[in-house]
């Protein structure tokens, strides 16, 4: 067992749905090992929500993973999950109820506009969005297989750490201790 903090993991990716407190364990665990955390979101995400174009996406990215040690949150799958996967010590999954999901962005949309969110971009307000809430309903179909699918092809050996309820994330926070030994769970 390593202590968070002390010889545990520099470079850790925290995965999940939108919704699913993904930002939050981020910055938790970012405090905890006195690391930066890179919201993947801010990195590729242009003021009025334009999409930034791949290459250009990609170099930012490898250049924050350039560093000694991070939490990154987001995956980017297809995009830059196999830059940060390739550097990570430790993956965290977060798997929520997708109904906890949802409401957690509906409520975020209506009522946290304008609240200054670390991992919301530039020029890039909270809004309510169809689409969005589309991915997050669809997430366990859609998104999650491809994550996994990319972490068994470029890392199947990077510790994954999978945390489904606020009990569990709390518990991990708390105890201070990952297993960088264990095989994925």
């Amino acid at each position: 067992m390593s202590a968070i903090g002390v010889d545990g993991p520099r470079r850790v990716i925290v995965v999940g749905c939108q919704g699913s407190g993904k930002t939050t364990l981020a910055l938790a665990l970012g405090r905890t090992l006195r690391l930066p955390v890179v919201h993947l979101d801010v990195l590729y995400w242009r003021p009025g929500w334009k999409e930034s174009d791949t290459p250009s996406f990609r170099t930012r990215v490898a250049d924050v993973i350039a560093q000694a040690g991070w939490i990154v949150d987001g995956s980017f799958s297809g995009l830059a999950f196999d830059l940060t996967l390739a550097q990570a010590d430790l993956l965290i999954v977060i798997e929520r109820p997708r109904w906890l999901c949802l409401w957690r962005v509906l409520w975020r949309s209506a009522f946290a506009r304008g609240g200054g969110r670390p991992d919301l971009p530039v020029g890039c307000p909270e809004q309510f969005d169809r689409l969005l809430l589309r991915e997050v309903w669809r997430y366990a179909i859609d998104r999650a297989p491809c994550i996994e699918a990319e972490r068994l092809q470029f890392r199947p050996d990077v510790p994954v750490v999978r945390l489904r309820s606020d009990r569990e994330i709390a518990a991990f926070l708390n105890a201070g201790v990952v297993s960088l030994s264990s095989p994925a769970t």
